[in-house]
């Protein structure tokens, strides 16, 4: 078995893009069996799962993501990524890392718990499609359905030894949206023989963003932001189409709701103020892509927040503010098992970079930038020590 710097250098530098994810299940998946774990592949594509039954008590689940991004990486660390174009900049290979070094600790402790150990191994996190591959691939079908589910993710805004909770919403819900704006084409030197959808698309993008502005709630925050927005071909033509693409964020199922219907209400309402009839009214398509926000259950939360103070120091583990990305984490959660969910930030900055950022304003490169890399050693250990401590209190209960 390697050692867990030899692993993590491995994983970094031979990282893999979403449903490619072949070599790192393998390699994992080896490491895993090494330790006396019953090994299940190729469960939604590369996902695995690996089961430890050590007799009676409850079912605990860790989970970790295992793919890359489509990124150049410009760390210049010497065991840097040998893929051309692909980087795990968001903190996948640390993941990996501490989730099989806590598997390794807890395996080599059992005769201090009792109970069923599930490591789940994920494929495809980057494209939000993993988890739920995994769940109809039959995770609490063919395998012990868990009470418990608990999962790191890296911070790059905490430094290294402490871990970062939040109870209830911590990450955003997310899903992407087509809208196709219809007008008559026409004559760029005549318009008034034209209805313009450029104009009509600008008009739109406008009064979007009264959504958040004037009809949420200022307690419940949302995104709503037009990422993507083409139409006309030459200088004078006016097109007969427009084309947006749009990302939603919100941290309550309502307020997506409530977005999607003023999307729809906004775009029909602009179109036939123009004159447009029914038919060439915009189409909005919203993808099959809705992950939810990732709820950490209450009670699970501040439990590990008991163990993780326990052994970190209380000081070391930070209440912070929900943030808008998104994490398909949160599909484990939402099944009809209704298992509790908890998911916590692992701070990988560099002690001495995390005082210079916040001494003389210096930017830490955050996730998913090609300059992103953890702390390996400081940020292995307190993942390890802590989780492992969450999970035999948990056993323990």
């Amino acid at each position: 078995m390697a050692s867990h710097r030899d692993l993590y250098r491995y994983l970094h530098q031979n990282p893999e893009l979403s449903y490619e994810e072949f070599r790192t299940a393998a390699r994992l998946s080896y490491e895993l069996e090494a330790l006396d774990f019953e090994v299940s592949r190729n469960i939604g594509g590369n996902g695995f799962v690996g089961v430890l039954k050590n007799g009676e008590g409850p079912v605990i689940m860790l989970r970790t993501d295992m793919d890359a991004l489509p990124l150049e990486e410009k760390t210049r660390l010497p065991f840097a990524s040998e893929a051309p174009g692909v980087m795990h900049a968001c903190g996948h290979d640390m993941h990996m890392t501490v989730w099989l070094g806590t598997a390794k600790v807890l395996s080599a402790m059992t005769d201090s718990w009792k109970g069923t150990l599930v490591m789940l191994a994920q494929p495809a996190e980057e494209r939000g499609g993993g988890a739920k591959a995994m769940i109809a691939g039959g995770l609490f079908r063919d395998f012990p359905v868990p009470d418990y589910i608990l999962a790191y993710h890296v911070s790059p805004e905490l430094k290294t030894g402490t871990i970062g909770y939040r109870a209830g919403p911590m990450l955003a819900g997310v899903n992407s949206v087509d809208i196709t704006v219809h007008g008559v084409g026409g004559h760029g030197a005549m318009p008034h023989m034209a209805i313009d959808p450029i104009v009509l698309a600008s008009r739109m993008v406008l009064a979007f963003q009264t959504i958040t502005s004037r009809e949420i709630s200022p307690l419940k925050p949302a995104v709503v932001t037009v990422g993507s927005i083409h139409g006309g071909t030459v200088h004078n033509i006016i097109p007969d189409e427009v084309k947006m693409q749009l990302t939603v964020r919100f941290y309550e199922d309502r307020v997506y709701d409530h977005i999607m219907e003023s999307l729809r209400r906004i775009t029909s309402g602009i179109a036939m103020s123009a004159g447009l009839p029914e038919s060439l009214y915009p189409e909005i398509v919203a993808l099959d892509q809705l992950i939810p926000p990732v709820i950490n259950d209450e009670s699970l939360t501040m439990s590990a927040v008991a163990s993780f103070g326990s052994v970190l120091g209380e000081e070391n583990v930070i209440l912070v503010e929900p943030v808008t990305a998104a994490e398909d984490f949160a599909l484990y959660g939402r099944t009809d098992e209704k298992i509790p969910i908890a998911m916590f930030w692992l701070g990988v900055v560099n002690p001495a970079k995390f005082e210079d950022s916040m001494r003389n304003g210096t930017p830490l490169p955050g996730l998913h930038s090609p300059e992103f890399y953890p702390d390996f050693e400081p940020s292995y250990r307190t993942g390890v020590l802590g989780m492992s401590r969450v999970v035999l209190d948990l056993f323990r209960q």
